[in-house]
């Protein structure tokens, strides 16, 4: 029970009483016996329990003794619609994967419709899984914005750009002015960002890339692009320009601040070199690389060099989850195989990775990302209680290395609950589900639940 408050109480919307908080940054560890209060949307303190007992009473109080309270994950790539393709084309490379299944299945199925019911899949996966926030390129980004407003989720939305024709656009003029209507259009609404989304350096030719770097500019927007994805890819424009993709867009100017590189599994030290100078980002897509056998991302590298690297999942259709707390875990697994050294990506960076380098990397450090005074209030909460994860000698490691999407007990962004005792607050997981089933049976109505059971 709550100390019986005195006049001498501030009071707070939300204390959150936890077991161990870890704000990451400043990078103090985990804090056992804490406290973080928030006020509207904005954390107000953090402190030891006792001291919150003695200065703040609450509204409401949340008591999580055996939680690990984390900024809210950032999972800064994904296609979050995508996720109605889940298992639709997998154990493929990469371009066969593109070219003869996913595109053609997004010419015969995309539409708004299948925007809204994927990401709303996609946004209910992401609040059970940790994530608060997301970096997302994919069709209709204000269908998109939509259902993040509903679920309560932040969002960062990276509208297409592509060379050819698709169910959003007859081409990069219509991309371009989508993008931009997009970005006037949510302009004023704090918890969604629009920006460019120029699908590849193989999909999007010189000119289109050039108008993309001027709005970014004028609008202050950030750009993401995959970029050195695969081998193949580099050998392909080594072939048709003579050329590696990174060095064509360093020399159109591309290389910047605003830029997040997405995959980047094929580097050479020179153009880590071309990263650190001029402040571009890196979003580390650990999972969907080795499913599609890419390639291996240099991160230890990229973090000695000064790199910001995030961590984004990729889209559902080659991962095949949403899940950070694995990415994170994968990441962290692979960078030491990569490196030769155990030492490379430990625990504490990885979350940080997951965490405010994400935020960072979308512009938004100044809002989340960290547990720190002034920062709105998005956070989740772990239960590190569960046998697979006793004993517990250091929470974040026991985070990044034992513990599992299903410990995510609650969720909060801007101080307000996602997800209480692992229940959705703010969607309908049923309706979402059976909503999930009938396009199933329609992208792939011969592959109904009697054949899968019956395998």
């Amino acid at each position: 029970m709550q100390n019986q408050p005195s006049p001498d109480h501030q009071h707070a919307d939300l204390i959150i009483k936890a077991g161990w908080i870890a704000p990451v940054a400043p990078e103090t560890g985990a804090l056992a016996d804490h406290a973080l209060v928030v006020r509207g949307d904005t954390i107000v303190d953090l402190l030891p329990t006792p001291l919150a007992d003695q200065k703040w009473r609450a509204d409401e109080v949340v008591e999580l003794g055996n939680h690990l309270l984390i900024p809210g994950l950032v999972n800064a790539h994904t296609h979050a619609a995508m996720n109605l393709f889940r298992g639709l084309a997998d154990d493929l490379p990469l371009m066969t994967w593109l070219e003869q299944h996913i595109w053609p299945a997004e010419g015969q199925w995309m539409s708004e419709a299948f925007v809204r019911d994927g990401t709303r899949l996609a946004a209910a996966e992401m609040i059970r899984s940790g994530t608060t926030c997301f970096a997302d390129m994919y069709f209709f980004p204000e269908t998109t914005a939509r259902v993040a407003m509903e679920a309560g989720l932040r969002a960062v939305l990276f509208s297409p750009i592509l060379d050819f024709p698709t169910p959003m656009g007859a081409g990069p003029d219509d991309y371009l002015r989508l993008a931009t209507e997009a970005a006037d259009n949510w302009r004023h609404e704090p918890r969604v960002t629009i920006g460019f989304g120029p699908h590849a350096p193989y999909t999007v030719s010189d000119a289109p890339l050039e108008k993309v770097l001027t709005l970014a500019e004028e609008l202050d927007a950030p750009v993401m692009m995959h970029v050195h994805e695969t081998a193949g890819e580099i050998h392909q424009a080594v072939e048709t320009s003579g050329e590696r993709p990174l060095t064509r867009l360093k020399q159109l100017g591309l290389l910047n601040p605003r830029l997040l590189a997405v995959h980047m599994t094929q580097l050479l030290d020179e153009e880590i070199q071309w990263l650190a100078e001029t402040g571009s980002q890196v979003v580390h897509c650990p999972e969907s690389n080795l499913k599609l056998a890419s390639g291996f991302c240099p991160v230890q590298k990229l973090l000695d060099a000064g790199i910001n690297v995030a961590l984004g999942t990729d889209g559902s259709a080659s991962n095949n989850d949403l899940d950070m707390i694995g990415e994170t875990r994968t990441a962290a697994l692979l960078a030491k195989g990569v490196s030769l050294r155990a030492d490379a990506v430990p625990a504490a960076t990885a979350l940080r990775m997951a965490t405010l380098n994400g935020a960072r990397a979308l512009g938004l450090e100044s809002r989340t990302g960290s547990l720190e005074i002034g920062k709105q209030a998005d956070m989740i909460a772990v239960d590190l209680g569960a046998l697979e994860t006793q004993p517990v000698y250091d929470p974040v490691a026991q985070l990044v290395y034992a513990a599992t999407r299903d410990q995510v007990t609650h969720s909060w962004v801007a101080g307000r609950c996602l997800m209480a005792d692992r229940r959705l607050t703010t969607l309908n997981a049923a309706l979402i589900a059976k909503n999930a089933a009938e396009w199933q049976r329609n992208i792939a109505p011969n592959n109904d639940r009697a054949n899968n059971e019956s395998r």
